[in-house]
């Protein structure tokens, strides 16, 4: 298990490095491509959260920081993520891929006492990474429009659980959001020197705060149990920079990197704090203890008004359902490995927030995974490999929009166990 502890860092160490998330051109509106939770576990099981508190010691609950009555060892957490993007529209019959592989999520968790729980995450919270150029003829005259973004809106985030009875806990979350965004449009034209620019760069430093709560009730008779849980994000207490640019120049160098000539149209910053709007979701759950879960689960997100540009983009209230849950077929079974592996599922449906030539940009998908533990792992400290897989759509080709097909490809290892604690001689 140490060798597989000491790969593991040597592969954050590359992912750090080569950093790349690449999305959708839909990322071009708001913050980008926004990340719903990448955490393998959350991810496999369709997004359930909410009103899931795991049956084992070893996973820490970040989403609903109340949901960790259980959690009872020190756990880490190291884990990747390879998207696989397929697009196409009806423009000009247009298709093309985008490929990445990026580290999501680094945490740390750790029990302060029986009743209360640390956890420290890192997570990319959203990303752009686009290059369109849309070009037209007419009367002899070639007219480019080119549409580039960059950058990724990172969140480190720090939460409590506080175990207030066998039925009840609460929990906070504080989040800090940081980054720099870019936006560039270019508008050329074949009879003319000068390129005309429009930049957009969003410089982000920015806090909020979750809180949750859950109330389960176990039935000691079969070891049944229900789960409820609500949480509520809000509460933004710095700033957003935006810096806009309108102005003319061309490029001295062919590969389009350096500026000359630049003459500037227009130029103007301004601060706004509706970087997060106001996020609640919902969740119910039912399953029986070290055996099976499943849940139901609703979000719902508060549209915003984003800078794009120039002018104020308006997003849409959202809304995303989400089911799933996870099977152990037998972990006393040593005799069959295969019964001592957690099999996650789930599935999503998200209406979101942007909204283009009246048509609504959904996204859904499906999605599985497994918890493979280590040889020496028990039931009571469940580390492991962790797997996950997400398929699913999002877009339309309705109105020449672009439909975007994507697999997701998740992989993490969790180690939990007894440590930082001293001893006690007998």
């Amino acid at each position: 298990m140490k060798k597989i502890f000491v790969l593991s860092f040597i592969s954050v160490g590359y992912f750090l490095n080569a950093q790349n998330l690449s999305n959708s051109p839909y990322a071009a509106y708001g913050i980008g491509d926004a990340k719903y939770d990448n955490t393998i576990e959350t991810s496999s099981m369709g997004g359930i959260s909410t009103a899931f508190i795991s049956d084992f010691t070893s996973n820490f609950n970040f989403a609903n920081p109340a949901n960790n009555n259980n959690f009872e060892l020190t756990s880490i957490k190291l884990e990747a993520t390879n998207e696989n993007n397929y697009f196409k529209t009806d423009y000009n019959n247009t298709k093309s891929t985008k490929h990445s592989t990026y580290l999501s999520n680094i945490s740390l968790a750790f029990p302060i006492s029986s009743k209360i729980k640390m956890g420290l995450s890192y997570q990319p919270y959203s990303s752009k990474s686009y290059d369109i150029l849309d070009t037209q003829t007419n009367d002899g005259v070639i007219t480019a429009n080119r549409f580039k973004g960059s950058g990724t809106l990172n969140t480190a985030q720090i939460a409590v659980s506080y175990k207030v009875t066998d039925h009840f806990g609460v929990g906070a979350r504080a989040n800090y959001y940081f980054g720099n965004l870019y936006d560039l449009n270019e508008l050329a034209y074949s009879n003319a020197e000068l390129i005309n620019g429009y930049e957009t760069k969003n410089s982000i430093k920015n806090f909020n705060f979750t809180l949750g709560a859950n109330y389960q009730l176990v039935d000691t008779r079969n070891d049944r149990k229900w789960t409820f849980g609500a949480t509520t994000t809000f509460g933004n207490t710095s700033n957003m920079t935006t810096d806009y640019k309108n102005s003319t120049y061309f490029y001295a160098d062919a590969a389009g990197t350096t500026k000359s000539n630049e003459s500037i149209i227009e130029e103007r910053s301004t601060n706004s704090k509706n970087l997060i709007p106001l996020q609640a979701s919902l969740g119910v759950g039912y399953g029986e203890e070290n055996k099976w879960f499943l849940s139901l689960q609703g979000d719902y997100k508060k549209g915003e008004a984003v800078n794009y540009f120039g002018s104020s983009v308006e997003l849409q209230d959202s809304y995303r359902i989400s089911a799933g849950g996870w099977y152990l077929p037998n972990y006393n079974n040593f005799r069959s490995y295969f019964s001592r592996v957690v099999y996650r599922y789930g599935a999503f449906y998200e209406k979101g927030n942007l909204q283009i030539w009246g048509t609504n940009i959904n996204k859904f998908g499906v999605s599985a995974g497994v918890l493979l533990p280590f040889k020496n792992s028990s039931i009571t400290r469940m580390s492991g490999l962790e797997l996950g897989l997400e398929v699913g759509k999002r877009g339309t080709l309705k109105n020449n929009l672009i439909n975007q097909n994507f697999i997701n490809l998740k992989v993490g290892f969790n180690f939990a166990d007894k440590w930082f604690r001293k001893r006690l001689l007998e």
